[in-house]
């Protein structure tokens, strides 16, 4: 059965929703420029609420104290979504001992070869390319042209992001053989916002239920 998460939520009632709705992990944004950016104050309430599902925080390019802070709160995997070297991928590991991902903006198979030079991730994120412009590293709805995967040798586990909904997560499920999805803002009624009926739409889609 394909994998799931559901990035950026906000509240802890949502984080406990989606969690009983099966998804596998859940994403909690620490990325200012975000619109679903948490204070870390606010942290503690959202992984009381996880249920079974694993804790996933996101940071783009962070400072070593906002690393070792992030990871002080007690989330198992630390999601790095800047511009970070594979040899600060390395350290980030070697510092926190924690589970590490890489998400990788794709656009062409040369990004799919650089995504494969993150070889201390233990697993890698593989989302649309940002827009030219756009100051968001993710979560801004676009899709990556799935056929660049066909005949791709995945390094490692790796999880299908990018533009990904309700309506289209079989699809890129069946076109590109992910088995672990990551959503966003194809569950948000508005901006920032999940909604429930397509959070549970999304996983049960995804799941084949």
């Amino acid at each position: 059965m394909t994998l799931t998460k559901i990035c950026g939520l906000t509240d802890p009632d949502m984080v406990s929703f989606a969690a009983g709705e099966g998804a596998d992990w859940i994403g909690v944004n620490f990325i200012p420029a975000s619109p679903r950016f948490v204070r870390r104050e606010a942290a503690a309430a959202l992984l009381g609420a996880m249920g079974a599902a694993r804790a996933v925080a996101l940071l783009a390019d962070p400072s070593v104290e906002e690393v070792m802070e992030t990871a002080a709160l007690g989330f198992p995997v630390l999601q790095l979504h800047g511009g970070e070297t594979p040899a600060r991928v390395a350290e980030i590991r070697e510092m926190t001992g924690l589970e590490i991902w890489k998400a990788a903006g794709i656009r062409s198979a040369d990004d799919l070869a650089h995504a494969a030079s993150f070889e201390a991730a233990d697993r890698l994120l593989l989302d649309a390319k940002a827009p030219e412009g756009s100051g968001q590293g993710g979560g801004h709805g676009a899709v990556f042209d799935w056929a660049l995967l066909k005949g791709w040798t995945a390094p490692k586990p790796w999880l299908l992001a990018g533009g990904l909904t309700p309506v289209n997560v079989a699809e890129a499920i069946r076109a590109t053989g992910a088995a672990a999805v990551d959503v966003s803002s194809g569950v948000e009624r508005e901006r920032g916002v999940k909604d429930r009926e397509l959070v549970r739409a999304f996983l049960r889609a995804a799941k084949g239920q």
